[in-house]
């Protein structure tokens, strides 16, 4: 087994600041005396290829380089490798990319010399992670952060036309298409809930931020083998623009139109024939009926 790390560098993270940093980052790393080797990502999922062959080497120590996407593959690269011990591997993030989301969960600095003591310290915390299995496709995805399905899937899959804009990418995406989205209708069951209808948006979260530092769930809590779910009905444009900043605070999620509820595993079937997609982590990863649950505590994150 390695006791090196092993980097891997997605350069279009962050627009591609990630690029442009890596070399500090590069000596920082030596200057903090880390012990790495290091591969820059060519395609995307290309980080997927490089994990699973770092792991084949004998690596347990991992650190991204990116952002949520980035993460996103990292977890999905781990919990892939179901014939490998991957217990015992470690996860540590040097956040550079658009929202940088999961991070601020656990106060992870965005500045790399301080990011990377964090990753020095290797102080672990074992996070619950969502797998979400697709019926049209059959594939399996996991997500460590927040999935949806509805309005959410809709805005992510328009969202890269505002990139540019940062953290509000998802801001704005949200108030370009609230007039536009056709509601899906859905049938959602978890515990003895059944949900039918249709419905603007379901919201399926294990941490506490998404869309550039939105709070869209409540309570939420990365260990606790529950996700946090949030189901809207519908809102209204001048409703949203009067509670922008609920959409960070958290507040949004205490309006009467918004449901809140806990569960460990979820169903959700489109009842209608028009296109519904799913994201996960701000990814685009297919459209339709699904099911959910939790693999509790299944992912080693370095945390300060």
């Amino acid at each position: 087994m390695s006791t090196k790390w092993f980097v891997v560098v997605n350069p279009t993270s962050g627009n591609g600041i990630s690029k442009k940093k890596w070399p500090k980052i590069y000596k920082e790393l030596n200057h903090q005396n880390i012990e790495f080797e290091f591969a820059f990502t060519a395609y995307e999922k290309h980080s997927i290829i490089l994990i699973h062959q770092a792991i084949n080497k004998g690596y347990k120590k991992l650190i991204c380089v990116g952002g949520d996407g980035t993460i996103h593959n990292f977890v999905n690269a781990v919990l892939s490798l179901n014939s490998k011990n991957t217990s015992n591997i470690k996860i540590g993030i040097i956040p550079i990319g658009t929202g940088n989301d999961w991070v601020k969960t656990y106060y992870i600095s965005k500045n790399y010399k301080e990011a990377i003591k964090v990753i020095k310290a290797e102080k672990i915390i074992q996070q619950d992670i969502g797998k979400l299995n697709i019926k049209e496709t059959g594939k399996e995805i996991y997500f460590n952060n927040l999935a949806g399905i509805g309005f959410d899937g809709y805005v992510v899959n328009k969202v890269h036309k505002y990139k540019h804009l940062g953290f509000l990418a998802y801001l704005t995406g949200a108030l370009v298409s609230l007039t536009t989205y056709k509601k899906s209708n859905l049938e959602i069951k978890f515990n003895k809930t059944v949900l039918k209808g249709k419905a603007l948006a379901l919201l399926i979260g294990i941490c506490k931020y998404s869309g550039g530092g939105m709070q869209l769930t409540q309570n939420a809590n990365s260990t606790d083998g529950l996700f946090d779910i949030t189901y809207v009905k519908n809102i209204s444009l001048l409703t949203l623009l009067k509670n922008i900043k609920g959409l960070f605070n958290g507040k949004i999620t205490h309006l009467k139109i918004i449901k809140n509820y806990k569960s460990s595993e979820l169903k959700i079937t489109v009842l209608d024939t028009q296109d519904t997609y799913i994201q996960a982590d701000g990814e685009i990863i297919g459209s339709g009926s699904f099911s959910v649950s939790i693999v509790p505590k299944s992912i080693n994150f370095i945390v300060p």
